[in-house]
């Protein structure tokens, strides 16, 4: 008020009854007797700039206080859009038709321009010289779009990256009321409840509830008791996930700490400390002890999986050192899992930020586009023992709504492929059996009829034929080989038209007969492999394409032994199975090869 008096050269206010504000008797009262001293006022102000050689009453102040009114004076305005109201892309169009134009970044910023920020995608930026002209606009006096720093939307966005659909949130402290509105912009209405501590008068929270209905907020709960009082185990924040906290800093890290401390309704005692630049350490130390007491209690809820650290301070004793003070005090609450310094969630967009980055803290520093701003997320470390399985997570999805008209039911294409071979394989098994079971059924027929033997030809005379055909084909090949003319070997049963099968064999040929006749009313029926028991004859190795070259010379053959008298009456029990291995057929000896290998 001094300040002003002296901006008015100490003159009296005009139209102090406007219909817009109405006057506070206080005020006017501790005007009056400003303005009544004003020539002992006036003379004292002089006196003290002639003392510190200073033009003005501003250059009384200290150095770092009159740099962070330069910075105040540029600093860009940062406004959220509230998407519960109204599009991103509608602003942009209201805007256009206000005659702004959107720019890539700040330093473009020329009169009516805005850009939009690059760590929150719902957050404008624009210059600070237009902030009359934004007021007077609809978007703002109908809350769709909100001014406020840009330190409480990077809190509030790194809160919405540690949720999932239906996890309730909890503020420990109500400040403005602004970044309680934000949290529930960005959470789902239904599902989830944003909590918020420490709303004791009932004319507050009578004004809370107002701004949040304007807002169209309809999932925030207000709670009387403190942070610190609430009890872990209450019903209702069965379903807290993470805890979002904004304890009171120092808040040098503010550009304009007067405007930020009455917006936030922050501790006004240390406007004191601040008009001098610093805070006083005993003042320091209270306020880093009551940071690291609500950084506890709020790792003391068993259900909790996260916790948002977030101050304004430039301070380590305030940021790091009551983070790491509370890591190791180890109070994560019974028997649940220890926390952990997690990366930053938001996107690092310049060197300093990738920089600080690797101790796992997400720091934004006082420069001339905006405030400084400390995050720290601590969440708890994975139990090892649960596994979610890829069904649960779907499961999951679909509870909430991710996954409209998607069908679970519908197979996954390993499991497709699985169903299609357990079908084809049936089907191939059955083919090959059919297949053997046509191969048998055509070496009974053959060996049955009569045309095809002749009963006084042997089976020499067959070998003869087959092998002057063989020769006749590889005459006109380079290397010239010898013909062998395999002799009769009187030893040899001669297959007979009247030769008699065995009685297993002969119930197999019946059965196969049987099977193989057509039924039109009967289905089809998969043959099985049937095991086939021939008579005693063994028959020479034969290639019909009669290639010896294909035949190795370490190959062995097997002949019977025994009298010359007959065909099977010749051969005795102890003589037929008797077998003598030898090596290449002698000219004495047959080289008739069978016409069914697989026997």
């Amino acid at each position: 008020m001094l300040y002003d008096l002296q901006d008015r050269k100490f003159e009296a206010r005009q139209n102090i009854d406007d219909d817009d504000n109405e006057p506070i008797a206080e005020v006017q009262e501790v005007e009056h007797y400003l303005y009544s001293f004003k020539t002992k006022l006036a003379a004292a102000l002089a006196r003290c700039r002639i003392k510190h050689d200073a033009l003005s009453i501003e250059c009384i102040l200290p150095e770092t206080i009159r740099k962070q009114e330069q910075r105040a004076s540029a600093l860009p305005l940062f406004a959220w859009v509230n998407t519960l109201k109204v599009s991103l892309e509608e602003v942009h169009s209201a805007l256009q038709k206000e005659g702004f134009t959107r720019v890539e970044s700040v330093s473009k910023f020329d009169g009516y321009t805005y850009c939009l920020d690059t760590h929150c995608e719902d957050l404008l930026i624009f210059p600070s010289a237009v902030k009359e002209q934004l007021l007077a606009l609809e978007l703002f006096a109908q809350y769709k779009l909100l001014l406020q720093d840009k330190s409480r939307s990077l809190a509030v966005h790194s809160v919405k990256s540690l949720l999932n659909m239906d996890d309730d949130i909890l503020i420990a402290h109500v400040g403005s009321g602004l970044t309680v509105a934000h949290m529930s912009v960005l959470t789902n209405q239904e599902t989830s409840k944003v909590f918020v501590c420490g709303v004791k008068s009932v004319t507050k929270e009578a004004e809370l509830k107002n701004l949040f209905t304007q807002m169209e907020c309809k999932n925030i709960e207000l709670l009387h008791e403190d942070f610190t009082s609430i009890e872990s185990t209450d019903h209702k924040l069965r379903k807290v996930k993470v805890i979002l906290l904004l304890p009171r800093c120092s808040g040098l890290g503010v550009s304009n700490p007067i405007e930020f401390i009455l917006n936030e309704h922050e501790d006004a005692e240390l406007l004191r400390d601040l008009s001098q630049g610093s805070v006083a350490e005993d003042k320091l130390n209270v306020l880093t002890q009551q940071q690291l007491k609500e950084l506890s209690r709020a790792m003391q809820f068993s259900k909790v999986q996260a916790v948002v650290y977030c101050t304004c301070s430039i301070y380590p004793e305030e940021n790091e050192a009551v983070v790491n003070k509370a890591l190791t005090s180890g109070l994560e609450g019974g028997k649940a899992q220890p926390y952990r310094l997690c990366p930053p969630v938001l996107p690092l967009c310049c060197k300093s930020e990738i920089n600080t980055s690797a101790e796992n803290f997400f720091r934004l520093e006082l420069s001339d586009i905006s405030n400084c701003c400390f995050i720290a997320v601590l969440a708890r470390e994975r139990d090892p023992s649960e596994t979610v399985s890829v069904k649960d997570v779907l499961a999951r999805a679909a509870a909430k709504g991710l996954l409209e008209g998607i069908d679970l039911a519908k197979p996954s294409k390993r499991e497709e492929k699985k169903k299609k071979k357990q079908k084809v394989t049936p089907t191939k098994t059955a083919t090959k059996e059919a297949a053997i079971q046509s191969r048998i059924q055509e070496f009974l027929d053959r060996e049955t009829k009569p045309n095809k033997i002749d009963p006084d030809s042997s089976v020499s005379n067959i070998t003869v034929s087959t092998s002057q055909k063989a020769i006749n084909q590889t005459s006109d090949s380079t290397q010239v080989k010898k013909t062998v003319k395999p002799l009769s070997n009187p030893s040899l049963p001669v297959m007979l038209k009247n030769t008699a099968l065995s009685s297993s064999a002969q119930k197999v040929f019946e059965r196969q007969r049987t099977v193989r006749k057509p039924k039109s009313e009967d289905k089809l029926m998969v043959l099985k492999p049937v095991e086939i028991v021939l008579p005693p004859v063994m028959m020479p190795y034969f290639n019909p394409q009669g290639n010896r070259s294909q035949i190795s010379s370490n190959h062995y053959y097997y002949h019977w032994v025994g009298t010359k008298g007959g065909i099977y009456g010749s051969l005795s029990p102890s003589s037929s199975k008797k077998l003598i291995k030898s090596k290449e057929p002698s000219p004495s000896s047959s080289a008739v090869k069978h016409t069914r290998p697989w026997l």
